[in-house]
C-alpha cells in the first residue's frame, strides 16, 4: 500500500498569515523590555495579520485580547527574552482557537460504528468518503461506503470507482442520478439497510455519504436530519471547504442548528485561498475539527492536530508528523544497514537510489522541507524547485551498470557517454551528479567518525562516542606525562587503569557530552513548544 503523504497546508493557504506574524515578531528581537507601546502596536499587527487572513471578526477580538492580557502580565515582563515569550503566547493561543487537543473519533461499543458525512455540494464529501475509508483501513478497521447521495448526476457512480481506488467495497442499492435520468429512491431506507449490511458482511465502519446542495436550503437539511433519526450515527462530520473563507462558518452555524454535528472535517487546504475558515469554524460552532484533507490523492489525508498547526503558521517547522510518516515509509533494518555503509565508508550509488526512492514515498520534496522548523524564509525558492530534477537523478543512476554503482571511479568518459544517453542528459550532468556523490561521501564518512562537519568546525560529527572518543583520548596522550612507559610490567598496568577510567566515564553521546541531560527540564526551562523536549535528544 502507498505510503500517506504528508499533510501540509501551511506553505500556500497560510503563507500570508505565517508571514505576517514573522514580521511582527522580528521587530521584537533584540528587546531587552516591552514596553506597553511595543505590546499594543505588536496586537495591531497581529489583529492586521487575522483579519486579512479572512478569520471572523469575533474570534479575531478574542484572540487579541488574550494575547495582548498575557502580554502585559508579569509572564513576559519577567522573562529573560521578552520577545519568545510573546512568541510562545501566540502559539498557546493558536492551539487554543484551533481546539486545543487534537479529536480522535469514537468507536461503537458494540455493532458497527455509523459516521455519517454532512455539508453542502462542491465540499468535496464523496471523494472524503473514500478518503476516510482507506485512512480507517490503515487503522485496522473494516469500512463500508454507502451511497446515499442519489440526487447529484453520477454520485453514486463516483462513489464506486473511489471505492474501487482505495479497496472498499460500497454498498448501492439505488443508481441514482445515473446520466440526468432520475431513478428515484428513498435515501433513508439506503441508510438503514446499509447497517443490516455491515452486520451481515462483519464490516466494523459504516461511511455515509450524503447529499449536498449549492445553497442552504430546508429540503437538504431535511434530508440530512431524518438520515440523522434513523440511523443514529456514532459521529456526524460536517464537511466543509476551507477556501470559501467566511462562508464556511455561516454554513457550518446553519448545519449545527439543522442538522447538528460531532466534528468538522476541512477539505482543500492545498489551496491558495486564506485559510481563516480552520481559524474560524472551531470557535464559532464549538466543534473541533478532527481532520484535514489538502490533495488529490487518496493518502492526501490525516487527523488534525492543532498544536502542529499553530507551530506550522508560526514557522517552527512540523517535526513530530515528520517522523511519524518517516517511520512508516522507511524500513529500520535497511536504515540500519545505510546507516552502518556510510559509518564505514561504503555507501553506493544503488544505496543512494534507494535513499531517494524512499524520501519520495513521504510525498513531494517542497513539502518534505516544509516540515523543517525555520523553512518559512525560503518558501519561494521551495516552490520554484524542480521536482523533475529527482527523477533526472535517478534516472543517471538507473543508467549505471551494478559495478559502476558500486565504484564510481571506474566511470571513464565512454562509459559516462554511455549513462548520459541511456537517461536521456548530458555527460555534464553525469559529472556533476558523480562529482556531487563523492563529496557527499567525504562529509558523511567525516561525520560518521566523529570528525563534525566539513567546513564547520563547532559542529561535532556522530561518532557516538566511538572514533570520536579515540581522537580525545589520542589528544590527551601527546600531552605532558600521557606518554607509555617503556617498562612492559609498567605499561600493562597503565593501560588496565587507563581502561578502569574508560569504563567508569559515561558513555557519550552525539554531542560529546559525557553526563547524562534531562532534555524535559531543558525544554521546560527554554519554554519550548509542548513535546519538543524529544527533539533534543
Amino acid at each position: 500500500m502507498e505510503p500517506r503523504a504528508l499533510v501540509y497546508p501551511c506553505p500556500i493557504m497560510f503563507a500570508t498569515l505565517s508571514d505576517r506574524l514573522a514580521d511582527t515578531f522580528k521587530n521584537l528581537r533584540g528587546k531587552g523590555r516591552l514596553s506597553e507601546a511595543d505590546i499594543d502596536a505588536t496586537a495591531r499587527e497581529i489583529r492586521i495579520a487575522l483579519l486579512e487572513a479572512d478569520v471572523a471578526l469575533p474570534v479575531v477580538r478574542e484572540f487579541v485580547a488574550a494575547v495582548k492580557e498575557r502580554a502585559t502580565g508579569a509572564e513576559v515582563s519577567q522573562a529573560l527574552n521578552p520577545a519568545q515569550q510573546i512568541v510562545k503566547i501566540v502559539h498557546e493561543e493558536l492551539v487554543t482557537i484551533l481546539g486545543g487537543e487534537t479529536r480522535r473519533l469514537r468507536y461503537a461499543k458494540t455493532g458497527p460504528t455509523v459516521i455519517m458525512l454532512a455539508g453542502l455540494q462542491g465540499a468535496g464529501k464523496t471523494t472524503l468518503a473514500a478518503k476516510l475509508a482507506l485512512w480507517l483501513k490503515e487503522q485496522g478497521k473494516s469500512p463500508l461506503l454507502v451511497a446515499c447521495d442519489l440526487q447529484r448526476p453520477n454520485a453514486v457512480n463516483q462513489l464506486q470507482v473511489n471505492g474501487g481506488r482505495v479497496g472498499v467495497p460500497v454498498y448501492a442499492p439505488e443508481p441514482g442520478n445515473a446520466g440526468g435520468i432520475e431513478h428515484g429512491g428513498n435515501p433513508v431506507q439506503v441508510a438503514q439497510a446499509s447497517i443490516e449490511e455491515a452486520k451481515r458482511k462483519l464490516h466494523d465502519v459504516v461511511i455515509i455519504d450524503t447529499a449536498g446542495r449549492l445553497g442552504i436550503d430546508a429540503e437538504l437539511m431535511q434530508q440530512a436530519a431524518d438520515i440523522r433519526a434513523a440511523v443514529q450515527p456514532d459521529e456526524v462530520l460536517f464537511v466543509v471547504d476551507a477556501m470559501i473563507g467566511q462562508d464556511a462558518v455561516t454554513t457550518a452555524q446553519a448545519f449545527l442548528d439543522g442538522v447538528g454535528f460531532d466534528g468538522v472535517v476541512l477539505t482543500k487546504l492545498d489551496g491558495d485561498a486564506r485559510g481563516g475558515a480552520a481559524l474560524s469554524v472551531r470557535s464559532i460552532t464549538g466543534k473541533p475539527v478532527m481532520f484535514a484533507s489538502s490533495g488529490e490523492k487518496m493518502t492526501d489525508f490525516d487527523l488534525f492536530h492543532p498544536d502542529r498547526m499553530a507551530s506550522r503558521i508560526l514557522d517552527m517547522g512540523d517535526v513530530m508528523t515528520l517522523i511519524e510518516q518517516a517511520e512508516k515509509a522507511f524500513d529500520a533494518d535497511e536504515a540500519a544497514k545505510a546507516a552502518a555503509k556510510m559509518g564505514a565508508g561504503q555507501f553506493t550509488l544503488d544505496d543512494f537510489l534507494k535513499q531517494m526512492q524512499q524520501l519520495r514515498k513521504l510525498g513531494s520534496m517542497t513539502k518534505l522541507m516544509g516540515m523543517l522548523p525555520g523553512m518559512g524564509q525560503f518558501r519561494d525558492q521551495l516552490e520554484n524547485f524542480d521536482e523533475r530534477e529527482i527523477d533526472r537523478v535517478q534516472a543517471i543512476i538507473q543508467s549505471m551498470t551494478p559495478a559502476e554503482r558500486e565504484n564510481p571511479k571506474i566511470l571513464n568518459g565512454s562509459r559516462r557517454l554511455r549513462i548520459a544517453n541511456g537517461a536521456g542528459r548530458t555527460v555534464t550532468d553525469v559529472n556533476s551528479l558523480v562529482d556531487r556523490f563523492g563529496e557527499m561521501q567525504k562529509m558523511m564518512t567525516q561525520m560518521m567518525s566523529g570528525g563534525g562537519m566539513p567546513g564547520m568546525p563547532g559542529m561535532p560529527g556522530a561518532g557516538f562516542g566511538k572514533r570520536a572518543g579515540a581522537k580525545q583520548q589520542a589528544q590527551v596522550r601527546k600531552g605532558k606525562g600521557a606518554r607509555k612507559s617503556g617498562n612492559p610490567a609498567k605499561a600493562a598496568q597503565e593501560a588496565q587503569e587507563a581502561a578502569a577510567v574508560a569504563a567508569a566515564r559515561p558513555a557519550a553521546n552525539p554531542f560529546g557530552v559525557g553526563a547524562e541531560i534531562d532534555y524535559e527540564a531543558a525544554a521546560a526551562e527554554l519554554k519550548l513548544p509542548k513535546d519538543f523536549s524529544q527533539f533534543l535528544k
